[in-house]
Parts: structure tokens; C-alpha cells; sequence
């Protein structure tokens, strides 16, 4: 069963399925594998439930005409993704980064929606099957196509490249992300770049943030490319005009308000703005594009919780989203200041040492009150209040509640839900 067969029931069957236990009704089922699990084990069921079609690689398993054996069910829905792809015409932007990837993948299709018919990654589906989920949705009327890319180990962005063919990238920075799977900030900075890679060798148009070195070396024999920055000449000029407690940026004779906190999300509103200049967008259309957009699922959200002002931006972090939050926490003028810091995941090596490091900044703040926990912060040495498990910290603020007026941090990987304490305080 070659591509272009799947293809043909794909046309009329234009939707996936790849869990049994949520088939859509006349879909595509593919029988993908994990460690824990073999999809080719549930084909019948997802038959019985309403898929139209099954596809299964193992043999035993391909017992009927509408089950479709190929050699590797995922390399199949990799290769139906890709050839789909090819037959749009849509403009395909790919996102990639550290920190900010989904947020700014937000900030920009609403940007192009304003013009053009957009589509984008739904949530964070931006994994080796994510991303071919993704490009299966476009649809014959698409015209922007905004398509999120996420890795933790080298090759990985090439390879969502290749299965992609942007027309266009973006990396939003270099962070201190994954250092297990890239094998040290360089690997992140040699992993990321591989869009870069990729669509130089295409010829490929390149936007970036100028006010990065990083990204300005890298591409300074570049000609493909197209840039902002609050200061560098020869880029589309953006001012930052502060975060206090909203971003608010201006470009050209326009000023543009947020409701997005922390000043780290200048880039991620700024490339935005250029994208939309570059694609004729009108600047009101970007303002308004971008003012209207309320950040949420943990992300850079500002909450009003009593006397406090509650930043959440407990969706994810590492040691460079987490520095970046606690200056902005010291530039906020607020009449107290606190933070609740959590674990950071996949620092491998690196996790003692980097926990101590934040451990550090965070107590050279001289908060009113400083509170750690995870395995990992509750072996730092720091002036905070220090607990292995939330339970602890909960019990704890039971007994201490942080009280307002003030602004107070939450800041933590995802694994540790600490979003979950905003019922506490």
C-alpha cells in the first residue's frame, strides 16, 4: 500500500484517528506503536467504533479490505502528511525556539487571520507525529499555514523540516531546554539551528530577532532573511516600551498594548508585527491582531487572587524562561514581592547545578517571601523556604499565607501542576 493510495481514501476520508479510545466517525485510523503499546492490537475496535479505514504493519493484523497494511504505520502517516502538504498552496511558516514557540505561533496566526485564511498547530502538537497531524489539516482554502516545531535531541528539527518544506522559519531563542537530550547549551544552539540549515539550503526566506547575537552571527553571510530589532540598522524597527505589568511595544507611529506580562514576551509580540508587515498586513489589523489576544493555560497569565497579583506562567520552564521571569519580577514596581519556584525537567547533569544558580538569583532579589520546592530545589543551598513535595508547600501556606498587596511568581516545569496552587493561596 503505497502513498498515493492512502492518499485517495484520505480525500475522502479527511480525518485521522491514532486512539482507539477517541475515533472519529469515518476516519483514517492509524495503529501507531510506543513503548507501552501496539495501536495494530486496537485496528478492529477503531473499525467497530466508525473508522472508515485501519492502517496496520503487522501482517496479523490486516484481515479485511478496509484494513491497509504498510511497512511502518508512522513512516505512512509521515509520508501521507508530507504529500499533502505538496499539494497546497499555502504559505508554511515554522516555529521553533526555547522558550515562547507557542505563544508566539499564537500571536502570529492571529496576526495573518486578520488577512489571510490561517491555520495553525492546534495546542502544542509539535512532535514527529504532531507535526504530521498538523499538516493533515490543511485544508484546499488555506492560504497561511503557521506550523509549531518542538525537539529534545539533535536532528530532530531537520527531520520535522524535511517533513514539512517551510517557506519560512523562525527560532525565538536559545535557552537552557533539554540539555539532557541536546547535550549542553551548545547542542541546543546546533539542534535549533538546524532550520536554519534547512532553509538556507533551500534558499528560504529567514526572519529573526536582530537584538539576538546569536541568531545576527549565524546569519550574517545570509541574504534571504528578514529582521527586527529596537536598535540594529538595516531592520524593521520595534520599540520596547516596557512591561509594567503588560507588555506594550511601538512600531512605525503605532503603539501596540499587550496582555501578555513579563518583558521576554517583547520578541515573541515583535516578530508577530514584522511577519504581519512582510505580509501586508495592515499595522491597525496587527494591533488590533495582537491587542485582543489573552494569553491562558498557564502561560503568562497575570490573575487577581485577593490583594494579589498573581504572575502563572507554570506551563513550562528551564533555566532561562525562569531567569527571564524573576527580572522581570525585580523591574515590576509592586509594593511586595514573592516567587514560587518549581523543579525544572530534562537539565540531566546540569540539574544540580542550574536549580543552585536560580536558587541564587532568586534570593539576591530579596523577596518577602521565597519559596522552593521539587526534588531538585529542595537540595539548594538559599535564604527560601525550601519543600520536596507540594503537599508540603501546601500545608505550609496554610499556616503562612502570602498576603498582598504585591505581585507574586508562579514559575515551574509542567510535571510539577503548579498551577494547582492557585486554590491554595
Amino acid at each position: 500500500m503505497n502513498v498515493e493510495d492512502i492518499y485517495s481514501r484520505f480525500l475522502e476520508f479527511p480525518s485521522i484517528s491514532t486512539d482507539s479510545r477517541n475515533v472519529l466517525p469515518d476516519s483514517l485510523f492509524f495503529a501507531l506503536k510506543g513503548p507501552n503499546f501496539n495501536g495494530n492490537r486496537y485496528a478492529q475496535e477503531a473499525l467497530e467504533k466508525g473508522a472508515a479505514f485501519a492502517v496496520v504493519d503487522e501482517a496479523e493484523y490486516d484481515v479485511n479490505d478496509r484494513t491497509l497494511l504498510v511497512p511502518d504505520v508512522l513512516k505512512s502517516l509521515q509520508d501521507l502528511a508530507t504529500h499533502h502538504r505538496r499539494q497546497s498552496q499555502a504559505t508554511l511558516i515554522a516555529l521553533t525556539g526555547s522558550n515562547g514557540k507557542t505563544t508566539t505561533k499564537e500571536l502570529i496566526s492571529r496576526v495573518l487571520e486578520r488577512t489571510y485564511k490561517t491555520q495553525a498547530t492546534v495546542g502544542n502538537l509539535n512532535n514527529h507525529i504532531g507535526v504530521a497531524l498538523t499538516l493533515l489539516q490543511i485544508r484546499k482554502d488555506t492560504e497561511m499555514m503557521v506550523v509549531e516545531m518542538g525537539a529534545n535531541h539533535q536532528k530532530e528539527i531537520a527531520f520535522l523540516c524535511a517533513l514539512a518544506e517551510p517557506d519560512f522559519g523562525y527560532i525565538t531563542n536559545y535557552g537552557k531546554a533539554h540539555l539532557e537530550g541536546f547535550g549542553g547549551v551548545e547542542g541546543v544552539i546546533r539542534g535549533k539551528s538546524e532550520m536554519y540549515d534547512y532553509l538556507m539550503a533551500e534558499g528560504k526566506t529567514i526572519f529573526l530577532n536582530a537584538d539576538d547575537p546569536i541568531q545576527r552571527e549565524k546569519l550574517e553571510s545570509y541574504t534571504n532573511k528578514v529582521g527586527f530589532s529596537t536598535s540594529e540598522a538595516g531592520y524593521f524597527r520595534i520599540d520596547n516600551q516596557g512591561a509594567d505589568p503588560f507588555v506594550t511595544l511601538k512600531a512605525e507611529d503605532t503603539v501596540i498594548e499587550t496582555s501578555l506580562s513579563g518583558s521576554y514576551n517583547f520578541s515573541n509580540c515583535a516578530v508577530a508585527v514584522l511577519m504581519g508587515k512582510y505580509f501586508n498586513v495592515p499595522l491597525k489589523e496587527i494591533r488590533t491582531a495582537i491587542e485582543s489576544y489573552v494569553p491562558e493555560n498557564n502561560r503568562s497569565q497575570l490573575l487577581q487572587v485577593g490583594s494579589l497579583d498573581v504572575l502563572l506562567d507554570a506551563y513550562n520552564a528551564n533555566p532561562s524562561s525562569m531567569s527571564a521571569a524573576l527580572e522581570h519580577l525585580e523591574a515590576l514596581e509592586t509594593p511586595k514581592k514573592f516567587a514560587i519556584l518549581g523543579d525544572m525537567f530534562e537539565l540531566g547533569a546540569d540539574s544540580a547545578a542550574e536549580h543552585q544558580l536560580m536558587a541564587e538569583q532568586a534570593d539576591a532579589l530579596k523577596l518577602d517571601s521565597l519559596l522552593l520546592v521539587g526534588t531538585a530545589f529542595s537540595a539548594t543551598q538559599t535564604e527560601g523556604e525550601r519543600f520536596k513535595t507540594f503537599e508540603a508547600l501546601v500545608e505550609f501556606l496554610k499556616s503562612n499565607p502570602i498576603s498582598g498587596p504585591g505581585t507574586l511568581l508562579i514559575k515551574a516545569s509542567r510535571g510539577m501542576a503548579l498551577e494547582c496552587l492557585v486554590d491554595h493561596l
